[in-house]
């Protein structure tokens, strides 16, 4: 097994796993998202606690919408990203069965700046936590051109708000957790919402792969990805060091309870349920003129048997 330099570069969040010697033809470009759901799922690859099968990970911890972004740009192999962005990339991406974040009781929350504001008004100023993330398409669903609306990185949301930039925020990840605390105002909990209209799971993100990969490595990628998850889901307290050393939040209770909440059977499985919700997903974005009535139906990876 070839031997790996482990550069970690804190500042961009960034670890990168390089081989010392020449570069096996396997190597995967994986980006992943700072939130604790995904530290946690993927504590045991990070750190080399599970069989790699002879892959070779080079690995970005990013933004959600940077991982849109450059996922776009096609600088990734295996990324988790946005369900919004992946149904936008369903002709060149197929969505792995594990990793994904949907569920009850997960939605983004609408904020406002003080209790009882509400976004009524084109020339208040809507947060979102950027263009492609399942945040975004919610408030477009259920608060159509109903104020502007400005991006920025989720963490800098409530600052904002409670500092009077803008009027509304669309809050993800710790966020969810503290609201209350910053003396902010509920619009709407967009996930309570999406489960009256459809009855299904809110489908937030989920892990996307390369369609050109070969089989045979999407079936290795995937398998991985499961056994990371299940390392940690047998002893959630050793995923800790891992998800302090990126997440905003650093209370403990809050991280887990963001890993209790987000962190399911559908993370492990998609299976029948998340498949039907990303359908559903998918076609209220064409309804509503926020998905190309042209674009392919997203494909869930099916390992061989």
């Amino acid at each position: 097994m070839a031997a790996f330099t482990i550069l970690i570069l804190r500042q961009h969040k960034k670890v990168i796993l390089m081989p010392s010697k020449q570069q096996h033809r396997n190597v995967i470009r994986l980006g992943i998202s700072t939130c604790p759901n995904d530290t946690f799922a993927f504590h045991a690859l990070l750190n080399r606690l599970v069989d790699w099968q002879d892959l070779e990970f080079q690995i970005d911890l990013l933004d959600i919408q940077q991982l849109n972004q450059r996922l776009f740009e096609g600088r990734f192999d295996v990324a988790k990203t946005s369900f919004h962005a992946a149904l936008s990339l369903s002709d060149r991406f197929c969505v792995l069965p594990s990793g994904s974040a949907l569920g009850f009781g997960v939605g983004p929350l609408l904020l406002a700046r003080q209790p009882g504001l509400q976004p009524t008004d084109d020339s208040y100023i809507t947060l979102c936590p950027g263009k492609h993330t399942t945040a975004k398409l919610l408030f477009d669903l259920f608060h159509p051109k109903s104020t502007q609306v400005e991006h920025c990185v989720f963490s800098d949301i409530m600052p904002r708000l409670k500092a009077g930039e803008a009027d509304f925020g669309v809050c993800i990840h710790e966020g969810r957790f503290t609201w209350q605390d910053e003396g902010l105002g509920l619009v709407e909990d967009l996930g309570t919402r999406w489960e009256e209209l459809t009855k299904c799971p809110l489908p937030l993100g989920g892990l996307v792969a390369d369609q050109t990969l070969p089989p045979d490595v999407l079936d290795r990628v995937q398998a991985i990805i499961h056994e990371s998850l299940q390392y940690s889901l047998s002893d959630r307290e050793s995923a800790l060091p891992t998800m302090r050393q990126y997440a905003q939040e650093f209370n403990d209770h809050v991280l887990m309870q963001h890993v209790e909440l987000y962190v399911n059977e559908w993370t492990l499985d998609l299976g029948d349920v998340g498949r039907r919700a990303l359908r559903k997903l998918s076609q209220l974005a064409q309804e509503r003129g926020l998905l190309a009535s042209s674009n392919q139906p997203i494909s869930i990876w099916r390992s061989a048997p």
